[in-house]
């Protein structure tokens, strides 16, 4: 009875680590196949990719496809890998943790963006060239990946000699020391509040600014459902802010939810916003909708010509 018992709980278990590892994996193959179409028309126009407004939305894509392959190696690797070595732990997370910080960054940046195109017409050609939107997404660069040497500076100094071992791979299991701990809380607090802080002034600007400009309200109507989905967008993000807490709290309620809990919060806070950004950026603008179309109709749509010069008079 016993014995029967515990082949059954090992096959359900078997079972669900099977469908979940299925599910993130067919869900990171489609939205990066999604955001794999929007790359690829990007650089068939020179229109796009000569335009700072579309290289940054592009890097947010291509940042937004770099996370969802890191993050889903990661979830396979927690079920199908847990002896990881110490090195390649530490470059998966430092990987993952630079792309999860810049999407917000990022949106700060297209915030800025359209703030000067909007609100500052007339100086938006000298501000907003090429050269400087290249700048910016180094320094987002730069600022993302500050959080995770600084957690690696810290490893290093209080566990040097785990560098040469394996390890479950995860920041919660490898960095889990009281500095971790309080530099984890300094920086999202200070991510956290200045995104939201840029995000909030530039579309309040260009709302009003907006609402003034035109006589209809069609303008303004776009910029209210812009912030919408940027608010959207990036409280998503920000919930995984929160995810170390609500595991925290599950695992001293519910020990036995702790991995149904971790999985959604996983999909909330990982996969799903990464869809927001074709959404928001790419099917509302009808540049990009009308290049992807016209793209898809080349490649699909077979046209015959018949010759007509071979054609016999009778």
């Amino acid at each position: 009875m016993n014995s029967t018992m515990l082949q059954y709980s090992s096959a359900e278990r078997y079972a669900e680590s099977f469908a979940k590892n299925f599910t993130i994996v067919f869900l990171g193959v489609v939205i990066n196949c999604i955001n794999g179409i929007f790359v690829f028309t990007f650089f068939k126009s020179s229109t796009f990719y000569n335009d700072p407004r579309y290289i940054l939305y592009i890097h947010l894509v291509i940042n937004d496809m770099l996370m969802v392959f890191i993050t889903v190696v990661l979830f396979v690797m927690a079920y199908a890998w847990q002896n990881v070595p110490v090195p390649f732990c530490i470059l998966l997370l430092i990987t993952a943790s630079a792309t999860h910080k810049n999407t917000p960054l990022t949106l700060a940046g297209m915030a800025i963006e359209r703030y000067i195109a909007i609100c500052k017409p007339l100086h938006h050609s000298q501000i907003c060239t090429v050269r400087r939107t290249y700048i910016l997404i180094s320094l987002i660069w730069g600022v993302g990946v500050m959080p995770a040497l600084a957690d690696l500076i810290v490893f290093l100094i209080f566990r040097s000699l785990s560098i040469f071992t394996s390890t479950f791979c995860s920041s919660a299991n490898l960095y889990n020391t009281p500095y971790h701990e309080l530099q984890s809380k300094l920086t999202h607090g200070l991510y956290t509040s200045a995104v939201w802080l840029i995000l909030v002034f530039t579309y309040f600007r260009v709302l009003v600014t907006a609402r003034r400009a035109n006589t209809d309200k069609s303008s303004a109507k776009k910029a209210q459902s812009t912030i919408l989905l940027h608010g959207i967008q990036l409280l998503l993000c920000m919930l995984s802010y929160i995810t170390p807490l609500i595991d925290r709290i599950y695992t001293d309620v519910t020990p036995v939810m702790r991995s149904k809990v971790l999985f959604f919060n996983y999909l909330l806070t990982n996969l799903l916003p990464r869809l927001l950004s074709p959404l928001i950026y790419g099917v509302r603008d009808k540049h990009f909708l009308k290049s992807i179309k016209g793209i898809i109709l080349c490649r699909f749509v077979i046209v015959k010509v018949e010759p007509t010069g071979n054609k016999l008079k009778k």
